[in-house]
């Protein structure tokens, strides 16, 4: 079975990142995660060098800039990292005739559906963030070049960073109750399930659009309350509207996935949500 080499741009500090770094070595990859000052991602050039130099067979983005709220405030900071950077590397890979896998989200759309979201659904971003991820694809479909995997997923936790549920079980640690948004519902996702599920379609060698996430949904509130009983914490989850917790960026009201296409594809059910969220409390929580 051939060996495989990935660059993974955000592999070394982000928590897709390092997800994807430990389910790929777990799996016999090599994995490549240089620092700044060993590689620059905005100079093409060097980049298609340093995919030769080390034959790369596979750049995994999942560096993005991720802070919803501060990207009303930094709007270029934003758009350089989901729109621009992922144009460099997709120019870079098609000039090396190699698999770009480019992370997206949920937020391109506007959660007006009550229904899940499939690849073929309208995109329509209320948020600088999901404005700048949506570019970010379309820069990349507009010169797609037969290799290109963009992978559309939702509401991430895990280890080796900090995220929602560790937030959560934090402060139900200190508190008797605490208040969550109720009226925002997802699609809650571990980041190692994430990236299995992502390298059964490196694997198929198939391309375009994918929507990829554990199976089910949840409101803010669900999540919190479920993270809550799996720790084995007493702390109260008061549900409250997103107008008493308000926030710099919109949100969509419903941005649930639609993996049917995913399944189709590589045969793979994608597992509930709740037993995910318990793998991650069960075995990572102390250690985030």
């Amino acid at each position: 079975m051939k060996k495989f080499t990935a660059l993974i741009p955000g592999g070394r500090n982000g928590m897709l990142g390092q997800a994807l770094t430990q389910v790929m070595l777990g799996s016999g990859w090599t994995t490549l995660s240089p620092g700044k000052k060993e590689l620059d991602l905005f100079d093409q050039h060097k980049v298609e060098e340093f995919i030769k130099l080390h034959q790369v067979d596979l750049v995994a983005n999942t560096s993005a800039y991720t802070d919803v709220d501060g990207a009303e405030e930094d709007q270029q900071k934003a758009f350089l990292l989901n729109r621009d950077l992922p144009g460099i590397l997709g120019r870079a890979c098609r000039e090396m005739d190699i698999c770009l896998m480019h992370y997206s989200t949920d937020f391109v759309f506007d959660g007006r559906k009550n229904t899940p979201y499939t690849t073929e659904d309208q995109t329509g971003p209320l948020n600088i963030y999901g404005r700048s991820k949506l570019q970010g694809e379309k820069v990349l479909l507009d010169h797609d070049w037969g290799k290109l995997l963009i992978i559309r997923t939702a509401w991430l936790f895990g280890p080796f960073k900090t995220n929602f549920v560790h937030k959560i079980l934090n402060l139900a640690r200190k508190r008797k109750s605490i208040s969550v948004v109720y009226d925002q519902v997802g699609s809650p996702t571990n980041t190692l399930d994430l990236a299995r599920y992502s390298l059964e379609l490196f694997e198929k060698q198939t391309t375009g659009v994918y929507h990829v996430v554990n199976k089910g949904q949840a409101s803010w509130c669900e999540l919190a309350t479920e993270s809550i009983n799996s720790a084995g914490l007493s702390c109260r989850v008061v549900p409250i509207p997103s107008s008493e917790y308000p926030q710099k960026a919109l949100r969509p009201a419903y941005s649930v996935l639609d993996c049917s296409k995913f399944s189709m594809v590589t045969g793979v059910s994608p597992k509930p949500w709740v037993q995910a969220l318990r793998d991650y409390i069960y075995y990572y929580e102390d250690h985030v």
